[in-house]
C-alpha cells in the first residue's frame, strides 16, 4: 500500500489533535483528543485496506466473467492468443487494464506463457494464479484447450461460490459478534462506574454515576484518570482482536478484519470516551 495524500492529511489531523490534548489542560479532554488523533491518523489507512480487498474481490469476480468469454471463443476454433487480444475491450471493471496489458504484450509477440505469468503476478491472487498457470501447461502441452479452459472456469465459478455461500452462512455470527462486543463494552462501563466504586468505598454516587471520585481505594493509590484510561486501553485492544476473529471467520482472512476492528475500536473509543465525560467529570 502506497501512502498517498489522504494518509498524509489524515496523519496531519492526527498531529493536531494531540497537539491540542497536550496544550488542552482539561484532564477530561486529554483522552478523548489522544484517542480521536489517532484513529483519524488510523482511517485513511483502513480505507485503503479496504478499497484494496474491494478492488482484490472484482477483479475475481471479473477473470470468471473474462475465463467464460474465452471459452465461448476459443470453442469456435479461434486460437487461445487470438481470443485474449478479441476479448481486451470488453467491460471487466478493474480487471480490464490488466486484460489488456495481456493482450498488448500478445500483440508485440512476448510468448503466451510469459504473458500470462505477468498477468498472474500482478493480480497477485491466489485463485486466480492456479487458474493462469492450468491455462499455460495446457496451451504449452498442446492438449483440447477449449475442455481445459471450460474446466478452469468451472473451478474458479466453484470457488467463487463457496466463498460467497459461506460469507452469507456467517452473516448471523459477524452480527453476533458485534452484539456480544457491545455486552462486553456496557459491562466493563457498569463495573467502571458503579461496582468498583461501591466496593471501593465510596459513598457520594449520583443519579448519572460518581461525583467528585477523586481517587480508588482507602489508600488513594489509583485515580479516576487511570482507572479509565486502563479501561479504555482494555476496550481498544478488545475491540481490535474481536474485529479480526470477525474477519477470518466471514471472509478467511484476518486482513478483511481490518474494518471491523475499526469499527468496533471507534464504537468503543467514543461510547467510553463520552461516559467518562459525563460520569466521571
Amino acid at each position: 500500500m502506497d501512502i498517498g495524500k489522504s494518509h498524509w492529511i489524515g496523519i496531519g489531523f492526527a498531529v493536531v489533535l494531540i497537539g491540542m490534548a497536550f496544550v488542552l489542560s482539561n484532564p477530561n479532554f486529554f483522552f478523548l483528543l489522544i484517542g480521536l488523533g489517532f484513529l483519524v491518523g488510523l482511517a485513511p489507512f483502513v480505507l485503503s485496506i479496504m478499497h484494496e480487498n474491494k478492488v482484490a474481490t472484482e477483479k475475481e469476480e471479473m477473470f470468471l466473467e473474462f475465463s467464460r468469454n474465452l471459452v465461448e471463443s476459443v470453442k469456435t476454433g479461434t486460437p487461445i492468443s487470438k481470443s485474449i487480444i478479441n476479448v481486451k475491450d470488453k467491460a471487466y471493471g478493474e480487471l480490464s487494464p490488466h486484460v489488456k496489458k495481456l493482450a498488448n504484450q500478445i500483440i508485440m509477440g512476448i510468448p503466451l506463457n510469459t504473458a500470462l505469468k505477468v498477468f498472474s503476478r500482478d493480480l497477485n491472487n491466489k485463485t486466480v494464479s492456479r487458474a493462469i498457470t492450468l491455462i499455460g501447461q495446457a496451451e504449452r502441452a498442446g492438449g483440447e484447450i477449449g475442455e481445459i479452459l471450460e474446466a478452469v472456469a468451472g473451478a474458479v465459478s466453484m470457488s467463487d461460490k463457496l466463498k460467497k455461500e459461506r460469507k452469507a452462512a456467517i452473516s448471523t455470527l459477524v452480527v453476533q459478534g458485534y452484539i456480544i462486543f457491545i455486552v462486553f463494552l456496557v459491562i466493563i462501563l457498569v463495573m467502571q462506574f458503579q461496582i468498583l466504586p461501591m466496593v471501593s468505598g465510596v459513598s457520594d454516587i449520583g443519579d448519572i454515576g460518581i461525583a467528585g471520585m477523586g481517587s480508588v481505594g482507602s489508600t488513594g493509590g489509583i485515580s479516576q484518570d487511570e482507572m479509565s484510561s486502563s479501561f479504555l486501553y482494555m476496550l481498544l485492544i478488545q475491540g481490535f482482536f474481536t474485529g479480526l476473529a470477525i474477519g477470518k471467520l466471514s471472509e478467511g482472512n484476518v486482513k478483511g478484519g481490518i474494518k471491523h476492528s475499526f469499527a468496533l475500536m471507534l464504537l468503543a473509543f467514543f461510547i467510553s470516551a463520552g461516559a467518562n465525560i459525563l460520569m466521571g467529570g
